[in-house]
């Protein structure tokens, strides 16, 4: 009986003296004891047989679902994906893949590497790999793409319902933070920035010294759709354009010792050159961390659409058995002490959705020089320019792969040479609005889920009967605003149409050479780069 008090006890004084906890100790062990006892007795009793692993894992996201969604248990397959994301190399196929049940379906073959060499294009759809029928595998069926440097594998998938075969040979791939870089109109510097992994201020900086070695005396730093990652290099980005010492971001949590300033630490390498920050929607975490950074010192010219609004900090934290926690430990804020974070996960609604701050709420901040910029999730753009933005149709389009498969459709379709002479026409958007009726495209407004709802109240109330058909009359109604909205949204539909089309064609090379001369954003990029009197004005 001694021992069993002992151990608590001394459990207690480890932890702490090491960590701050915002419960009491006793409570946690008294609650993991009641799980553990759960947790035995249900695998023991239980009337049908029981998987331990398989219960602990819906125990754990029954845990966690209630939570933010960046906070989550990580297996020991998922720790090494993300090892591999920050480390920007890994052994593979080289090619971005969506994983479903019974098929891998390849969305972009990199340039050069195995999947291009084995002739995989954009829509092909994997159903075997080596003797493993997809749709007979019970586990993650991407896992069966990885393997050692030079191993092969033959793979069965169908293109435009047929079915071929192809030997794959995996190779190292190499994930560059900067893609692409170019010189524009003879002195402007466009620099792609895709990823935030240990090689992006290296890669970046490097970019920036040779276009400026080839000329550049102005600089786009494009982060549309890069997603974030790790936190050191935001900073150190920022560092290029800004001088030793500066605050970019400071984090605040309850736990103290995640109270950090971030300054910057190295000597820059261009504080005066006029630079334009590019975001969108999908740019996110440490994109927003730079874009956020440069705009509250006055540094650059924000242009684009608002950006995501992730403005939470996690951190990877190891449990036994190779597995780990990645759990968020604070908020972001930038140098004017704005909170990026959009939705807030711990105030929900009668629906249980996350509450997000209406625009009359918004608060206001001031920039170093004195500018005024306001708070609401996400970066603001100083030119907010309509192709950037990702309305509600635009998302639903995306998230149905809707774009994707009409890519697909496009390129076994039409011939294509020269990417400068590329036009996605009026007609043939028209040709998208009949494939989207012919493959019968729909989503849900949220006015049509709350219409919903409200008609399944009245059928409690009996009411039903009486507002059935003004409920009908209501859903024809939004179904003509919606078909509005497609046209109404025609270029940012159209943008991202021309995107798709041309990776399939010419690879991401093709695309960002030409994103340079025909892309929107990056016109008024350069516009404003141009006109240097209304940059600096739109920094004053």
């Amino acid at each position: 009986m001694k021992k069993r008090i002992i151990v608590p006890i001394l459990a207690v004084g480890i932890f702490f003296t090491t960590v701050s906890f915002k419960n009491d100790f006793f409570e946690i062990a008294k609650q993991i004891e009641i799980f553990t006892t759960l947790f035995k007795e249900l695998n023991m009793n239980y009337v049908d047989e029981t998987t331990p692993a398989i219960l602990m894992d819906k125990a754990i996201t029954g845990m966690l679902q209630d939570l933010d969604p960046y906070t989550v248990y990580w297996n020991e397959q998922e720790v090494e994906d993300a090892r591999i994301n920050n480390s920007g190399v890994y052994t593979g196929v080289g090619a971005s893949v969506k994983t479903e049940k019974d098929k891998i379906i390849i969305l972009e073959p990199f340039e050069g590497y195995p999947a291009d060499k084995a002739g995989l294009k954009a829509g092909d759809e994997i159903i075997k790999i080596g003797d493993v029928t997809l749709a007979d595998f019970e586990d993650d069926t991407g896992e069966l793409l990885k393997g050692a440097p030079g191993s092969s594998v033959e793979l069965t998938y169908t293109r435009q319902g047929k079915t071929a075969t192809t030997k794959i040979t995996r190779e190292a791939v190499t994930v560059n933070a900067v893609p692409f870089y170019k010189l524009v109109n003879n002195d402007i510097g466009y620099i792609v920035l895709r990823a935030f992994n240990r090689k992006t201020t290296v890669e970046t900086k490097a970019a920036l010294e040779d276009l400026k070695e080839q000329g550049a005396k102005k600089i786009i730093l494009d982060l549309r759709g890069n997603p974030g990652g790790l936190l050191h290099e935001a900073i150190n980005v920022v560092n290029l354009f800004v001088p030793r010492g500066e605050v970019i971001t400071t984090t605040k949590s309850v736990i103290e010792k995640y109270n950090k300033v971030y300054k910057t630490e190295k000597d820059p390498i261009d504080t005066e050159i006029p630079l334009v920050v590019l975001v969108n929607g999908r740019s996110a975490s440490a994109s927003e961390i730079v874009s956020g950074g440069l705009q509250d010192l006055d540094r650059a010219v924000i242009v684009g659409a608002r950006s995501f609004g992730k403005g939470l900090v996690q951190r990877p934290k190891k449990l036994t058995y190779g597995t780990q926690l990645k759990v968020t430990i604070s908020r972001y804020y930038t140098p004017s002490g704005r909170c990026i974070q959009a939705l807030d996960y711990w105030n929900r609604d009668e629906n249980g959705d996350p509450m997000r701050v209406d625009a009359k709420e918004y608060n206001e901040f001031k920039t170093k020089g004195g500018r005024t910029v306001y708070d609401g999730g996400g970066i603001l753009p100083d030119i907010e320019v309509e192709t950037a933005v990702f309305s509600p149709i635009t998302t639903a389009l995306l998230k149905d792969n809707a774009i994707f498969d009409y890519a697909t459709e496009y390129y076994y379709s039409n011939s294509l040479t020269d990417w400068k002479n590329f036009e996605f026409s009026d007609s043939d958007f028209q040709d998208f609005l009949r494939f989207l009726k012919k493959n019968n495209f729909n989503y849900d407004t949220e006015t049509e889920n709350e219409f919903a709802e409200a008609l399944r109240r009245a059928e409690d109330d009996d009411l039903k009967d009486e507002i059935e058909s003004s409920y009908q009359q209501l859903m024809k109604a939004i179904d003509t605003a919606k078909n509005k909205a497609l046209v109404a949204k025609k270029a940012e539909i159209k943008s991202l149409l021309s995107d798709e089309i041309l990776k399939r064609y010419f690879y991401r090379e093709g695309l960002y050479n030409y994103q340079v001369t025909h892309n929107p954003e990056i016109l008024e990029a350069i516009a404003v780069l141009e006109d240097l009197n209304r940059y600096e004005r739109i920094l004053q």
